[in-house]
């Protein structure tokens, strides 16, 4: 009775609970011993339930035997891709992670990439619909509970919404979702309103500066979104907001049923046009990570900051970054971020823009290195100051393998799949056939957060198929030397 368990303490959920046991079986086992224990409901060695369980053994590891292959890594996260996706009324939904979350809109988002990619189109097309039915002045929720999606403080699940119907159209190679309806308007118009709203300005502050064709943010409406205190507050430009409003406009400049007055097309030129002037760092071979601005100002007053991120992966794999060498240097930087099976969410060096985070007037960091290696201890205090600065990611970890298979193409795709099979010791740990939210970015690499995490899951499956795709050269790649 009353067990406590340190971890729900730690992330300050209710601690103590009861929990049922039935008893329990001991044995010792000496060498290379085994033992078997066999649990029936009905009596009799030979009950009915016992047969059928035999032959479906014995079936299993004979088609194991005839295949000569053990499950691949593959068909593994497609089985566990299955327990995130919930019925929400008559829509699909998906939770982000257990045991601890619920459905959001970023991830659910994220994590429709991977649906479709797997194949199962008819979910991915139900969460699409779901969202975009709420969407209110290129808004979407960050959560949906019924009817309620009050919660927009997000400015990239739009645009993730965006990614995510590109990919829909390319999975069925046809126009025609974009014809569907939901909630008496087509996904065509629900896109379009999305693409208006953002140059004209949302009522939360996100808005296209005019002069550069950039999207600015608020300080919490990225992914790295902690706040009270603010961990990560990138208010401004963050660079994988532009590579997904560049994805954006894209979209919308190939299917404007108007495309002589649509400005989709030569917004998409000057976002990609502004990106390499005002966020590649020259001397440091990478892409600056956000460009700070206070007070909204224009993107060319805006501060440009030096932290070595993996957001900038998304500017390659989105498209928003084509330059070859820019790229190859942009792997470079980032491949020091790299720990098996995740990416570290920022470099363990010193930035000129220094990073001070306060916490009841106390300041928590070191603003001139606020790396963060490990994620452990008071939420507030320790947890949140690590959970974007040090803390490796694995939803993003995926998105490096494919933006070096994109870059160096045939070359480069063997290395590629190498990296994503680093991920094999993160499933066969913890929660077994799963990802884990986070790890520590500092050795060993101790998993942290949510043991099981939706879009960690859905972003390896993702790309591991994207790579064994039989024409993925020559639809996707490009032919760089390696080094």
């Amino acid at each position: 009775y009353m067990v406590h368990r340190p971890l729900e303490a730690e992330r300050g959920l209710d601690p103590d609970s009861d929990l049922f046991s039935p008893g329990y079986f001991t044995t010792t086992l000496a060498g290379s011993e085994t033992v078997e224990l066999t649990a029936e409901v009905l009596p009799g060695a030979e009950s009915p339930a016992k047969k059928t369980a035999l032959k479906k053994i014995e079936s299993s590891t004979a088609e194991d035997e005839n295949d000569g292959k053990p499950f691949t890594l593959e068909k593994d996260l497609k089985l566990g891709l299955e327990h995130y996706l919930v019925k929400r009324d008559k829509f699909q939904s998906v939770i982000a992670g257990y045991p601890w979350f619920l459905d959001w809109g970023r991830d659910s988002l994220i994590v429709t990439r991977g649906l479709i990619a797997a194949g199962k189109i008819e979910e991915a097309k139900e969460i699409l619909l779901q969202f975009g039915r709420f969407e209110e002045h290129g808004t979407l929720p960050n959560m949906i509970q019924g009817e309620k999606a009050a919660n927009r403080d997000t400015a990239d699940a739009p645009l993730w919404f965006m990614v995510a119907i590109n990919d829909m159209l390319k999975a069925e190679n046809s126009h025609g979702f974009l014809e569907t309806n939901t909630d008496n308007r087509t996904i065509r118009q629900i896109i379009f309103s999305i693409g208006s709203s953002l140059i004209i300005g949302t009522d939360h502050g996100v808005r296209m500066d005019p002069e550069s064709g950039l999207l600015f943010s608020p300080a919490h409406f990225s992914w790295m979104d902690t706040n009270y205190p603010a961990g990560t507050p990138r208010q401004g430009y963050p660079i994988e907001i532009q590579a997904l409003w560049h994805a954006s406009l894209s979209l919308l400049a190939r299917f404007d049923p108007q495309k002589e007055k649509g400005p989709w097309l030569s917004l998409a030129r000057q976002v990609e046009n502004s990106i390499t002037r005002f966020f590649w760092l020259k001397e440091e071979g990478f892409l600056a990570d956000c460009l700070h601005s206070q007070d909204g100002s224009p993107a060319e007053q805006a501060v440009a900051d030096d932290a070595l991120r993996p957001n900038q992966l998304l500017a390659i794999t989105l498209g928003a970054v084509k330059n070859q060498d820019y790229c190859c240097q942009i792997l470079d930087a980032c491949a020091s971020l790299l720990v098996p099976g995740a990416i570290r969410s920022l470099a363990d060096r010193p930035v000129r823009k220094p990073l001070a985070i306060y916490h009841h007037g106390r300041l928590l960091n070191n603003p001139d290195h606020p790396y963060q290696g490990i994620y452990q201890g008071d939420e507030d205090s320790q947890r949140k100051v690590a959970y974007h600065n040090g803390t490796a990611w694995t939803w993003l970890f995926p998105s490096f393998s494919e933006a070096w298979a994109l870059t160096y193409g045939r070359e480069g795709v063997e290395t590629a799949r190498s990296w994503l099979g680093s991920s094999s010791k993160l499933i066969n740990q913890g929660c077994i056939g799963q990802v884990p939210e986070i790890i520590d970015g500092d050795y060993p690499h101790r998993q942290r957060g949510c043991d099981a995490q939706a879009w960690g899951v859905s972003e390896l499956l993702r790309v591991i198929i994207l790579l064994n795709e039989k024409n993925f050269i020559a639809n996707h790649g490009k032919q760089v030397k390696l080094k």
